[in-house]
């Protein structure tokens, strides 16, 4: 596994989130995506890797199709919060969702052979990944982020475009800001294979695993909640994106009827966070 012609200057990767840092002698003296409290700074406190180090760790990326042109991405031992990343084959170009914070030259083969990457983006900051560095392994392809959510870009570089609310990054995947996890928390949206509709939900809507209700959350490994009113207007955004299939970002997926399952979901979400079933829990007592 090597990086020969692939990467001339690795950067450094937080190894608590997975995400990129600029090149250097020395690494950052902390990582603002962890210090903030929808992550965490580990008990060891800040650890950082450069990418050329990762890649001689021994360290296997496996490229895995989930559905017909939807492959999932993942990296094993993991990278940071250890994401699966989701490569989208379209007519016209592929979308490389959720990047995960590692890449090598068998993998950039891989993916080559599926099609390359067209466009990058991801669902929200935790999942930035080496973004910078997979650009640069496919010609520069455009990495788009959430205007809302660019200050928390650590990467900077040319290829880094920002979006607002909607947007069609290949001809037939479009980008809907939804809010929630972060301002600028995203899903992708893509007819898929049978025209049913496919959901990239990332962590703005994460999957359970009976394969059917999802959950929303501020903060995932700290589990902070989101109000009633934001995740029932979650739920309104997302009721005019009709998905058969969701799929998030750590190998969750709603196997069938997605978007009513998410309905279902921020209904029950809402009920408990709104006292309707406090009588359940004893605690009034």
């Amino acid at each position: 596994m090597t990086t020969s012609g692939l990467l001339t200057t690795p950067p450094w990767l937080c190894l608590a989130c997975g995400v990129e840092h600029p090149p250097g002698p020395v690494p950052p003296e902390r990582c603002p995506i962890c210090l903030d409290e929808r992550q965490y700074v580990g008990p060891g406190g800040q650890r950082w890797a450069r990418l050329d180090e990762l890649v001689g760790s021994g360290r296997r990326a496996t490229v895995e199709e989930l559905e017909p042109g939807l492959h999932g991405i993942t990296v094993e031992p993991g990278v940071g919060i250890g994401q699966r990343a989701l490569l989208v084959q379209g007519e016209q170009g592929n979308l490389l969702w959720d990047p995960v914070g590692y890449l090598d030259d068998e993998l950039v083969e891989q993916v080559r052979a599926l099609g390359g990457v067209a466009a990058i983006a991801s669902s929200h900051p935790h999942m930035f990944g080496a973004q910078v560095a997979w650009s640069s392994a496919f010609s520069g392809a455009p990495v788009h982020v959430n205007a809302c959510d660019a200050e928390w870009v650590q990467r900077h570089d040319a290829v880094v475009r920002t979006w607002r609310d909607r947007l069609e990054p290949v001809p037939g995947i479009v980008l809907h800001r939804i809010g929630g996890h972060f301002a600028g928390s995203a899903v992708a949206h893509l007819p898929g294979h049978d025209g049913r509709g496919v959901l990239l939900g990332g962590d703005t809507v994460v999957a359970t695993p009976d394969q059917r209700w999802t959950s929303f959350l501020r903060s995932y490994p700290n589990k902070v909640p989101l109000s009633a009113a934001v995740v029932t207007a979650i739920a309104r955004r997302l009721r005019d994106l009709p998905a058969d299939r969701l799929y998030d970002n750590l190998g969750g997926v709603v196997a069938a009827d997605a978007g009513e399952w998410v309905q279902r979901s921020a209904d029950r979400y809402v009920a408990w966070v709104s006292g309707e079933h406090d009588h359940l829990t004893g605690a009034l007592d």
